[in-house]
């Protein structure tokens, strides 16, 4: 075993020269600065969304019986879906999926909306609507549920949001039937349609990245219609 004798001269290590040398340190530094301006620089931005149609304006009535439209959510980001309350297959489902989404747009307040529409206005009277949105905890300062005239609902879910919706129908079993879309629409801030989403999980996590991309969308960005 070596040892080292009084008046021996000790060689530095490998690593205690590297920590003398002051170029070591120029470098170290350079690098420290540097990476974190060149990663920012050539970091790839998400791409922008697709603006697929200008949704009409238009006014139906809330669950508070009173007048709510595009008007009302001028200069928000918005989800539309569209249900009624006498579906017992994938309506109590997809309130259960956008109960959630609620909860997970809740820190961007006045920001984000999001509107139900019913496709059984007839029965869907503010009344009825105000229960259901009681059942699901709705925050009225972030949902709204919809209803008003039949024709004009029609014509807005199948021409505006470009979904499809059926008669009121009923099936072998005596339930009520409504064919209607069981997608979710992204809606930005000036009234246009920017993405249709499924309710399944890959989907609305897809849909929570695309509203983050379009809350951070700088002011001055040029978008086309595809």
């Amino acid at each position: 075993m070596s040892r080292v004798f009084a008046g021996e001269i000790r060689q530095n290590t490998f690593l205690q020269k590297l920590f003398f040398n002051k170029y070591f340190w120029i470098l170290f530094c350079s690098y420290s600065f540097i990476f974190p301006i060149y990663r920012s620089v050539t970091r790839k931005l998400p791409e922008a969304l697709p603006v697929y149609y200008q949704l009409p304006s238009y006014e139906l009535t809330n669950q508070f019986g009173q007048k709510f439209g595009s008007n009302d959510l001028r200069g928000k980001i918005y989800l539309a879906n569209f249900i009624f309350t006498r579906c017992t297959t994938t309506c109590p489902l997809n309130m259960s999926v956008m109960q959630k989404v609620q909860k997970r747009v809740r820190g961007l307040g006045t920001k984000i909306g999001i509107v139900s529409l019913s496709v059984d206005p007839e029965f869907d009277t503010p009344n009825i609507l105000a229960k259901k949105a009681d059942e699901y905890g709705i925050n009225p300062y972030i949902w709204t549920l919809l209803t008003g005239d039949k024709a004009v609902i029609q014509k807005l879910i199948f021409d505006g949001f470009k979904v499809p919706i059926g008669n009121v129908e009923k099936n072998g079993a005596g339930l009520i039937e409504v064919a209607h879309s069981n997608k979710v629409v992204l809606v930005d801030t000036e009234n246009r349609i920017r993405g249709f989403y499924d309710m399944d999980k890959v989907n609305i996590d897809k849909l929570m990245i695309d509203v983050g991309i379009l809350i951070n969308l700088p002011k001055n960005v040029t978008e086309t219609n595809i």
